[in-house]
C-alpha cells in the first residue's frame, strides 16, 4: 500500500464527500447480521461512523495515523493502525461486513483477499466502492476534466486506472450480488471545490515533482464561470462492488 493522504489529512477531512446514505440502505438489505463491522482504508472515518449506528462495533483500519487523528471518535469504533493486508488486531471468524470505500485501488489484492477470508465469517458482506470524476455543469466539467486528464493526468498512480474503470476491473473473488450505481450529491461553494481538488494524489504529486501547484492553474478558469458566492450541485457518480464472503 501507498500513503498518498497523510500529507493532506486535513484537507481531505474537510473536503471529502461523505459516501451516499442509499449505498448503505442497499448493503443493510444484504447482510445477515449486525455485530461487527471492519472499515479497511478508512482514512478519518467517515464510513466507519455511519456503520457505527447500526453495528455493535467498527473496526476502522488506515495506515496513516495522520488521517486516524482527525477520525471522529464514538464509543464503539475501535480505530487501528494497520495495513489492509495485515490487521491482527481483528479476531479471526467475527466480521460481518467488510467495506472499502475509495480505497481498494490502493491494496495488495491477494494477501488482502486472505485477510478479509481470516476474519470474516461465513456468508460476511464484502463491499468496495469508488466515486469517479464530478460532474456540476458543462463549463464547469470541461474546466475539470481538462484539468484531471492533461494538467495533473500524468501525475495519477498507476492504480487510479482502476477508477477509470469504476472497479469492474478488480479481482473479485466473491460470491457477487449486482448492485446499481449510486449518485453521491452535495452543494458547494467554489472555495469547497478547489479544497477537494486539493485532496487528489495526483495533485500532491504534481506539487512534490514541479514545486508549484495545479490549483493555482485551475482557480481562475473556474473563477470564470461560477462567482465565489455561488452554490452549485455536486454530482459523483458511485460505483459498487458487492459479495458474499464463503470461507
Amino acid at each position: 500500500m501507498m500513503d498518498n493522504f497523510s500529507n493532506v489529512a486535513d484537507t481531505y477531512a474537510r473536503y471529502r464527500p461523505l459516501s451516499p446514505l442509499s449505498l448503505f440502505q442497499f448493503l443493510y438489505e444484504h447482510v445477515s447480521r449486525f455485530e461487527n463491522a471492519w472499515d479497511v482504508g478508512t482514512g478519518n472515518g467517515q464510513v466507519a461512523t455511519v456503520l457505527a449506528e447500526k453495528f455493535t462495533k467498527v473496526y476502522a483500519s488506515d495506515i496513516s495515523q495522520e488521517q486516524l487523528n482527525k477520525a471522529r471518535h464514538k464509543d464503539n469504533i475501535e480505530y487501528i493502525k494497520a495495513r489492509a493486508e495485515d490487521a491482527p488486531k481483528i479476531p479471526d471468524n467475527s466480521i460481518d461486513l467488510i467495506t472499502v470505500a475509495q480505497a481498494i485501488h490502493w491494496f495488495d489484492f491477494d494477501p488482502f483477499y486472505a485477510e478479509v477470508r481470516r476474519v470474516a465469517r461465513d456468508g460476511a458482506l464484502f463491499a468496495a466502492w469508488t466515486y469517479n470524476v464530478v460532474t456540476i455543469d458543462p463549463p464547469t466539467d470541461k474546466i475539470i476534466q481538462h484539468f484531471y486528464t492533461d494538467t495533473v493526468g500524468p501525475y495519477w498512480d498507476k492504480e487510479r486506472r482502476y477508477i477509470d474503470e469504476a472497479y469492474t476491473t478488480i479481482p473479485f473473488p466473491f460470491q457477487e450480488i449486482p448492485s446499481p450505481i449510486f449518485d453521491l450529491t452535495d452543494e458547494w461553494t467554489l472555495d469547497q471545490l478547489l479544497g477537494y481538488l486539493g485532496t487528489w494524489s495526483s495533485v500532491h504529486h504534481y506539487r512534490e515533482q514541479k514545486k508549484e501547484d495545479p490549483i493555482d492553474i485551475i482557480r481562475p478558469q473556474l473563477a470564470a464561470v461560477w462567482d465565489k458566492t455561488e452554490v452549485k450541485k455536486m454530482i459523483w457518480p458511485v460505483y459498487l462492488r458487492l459479495g458474499k464472503v464463503n470461507r
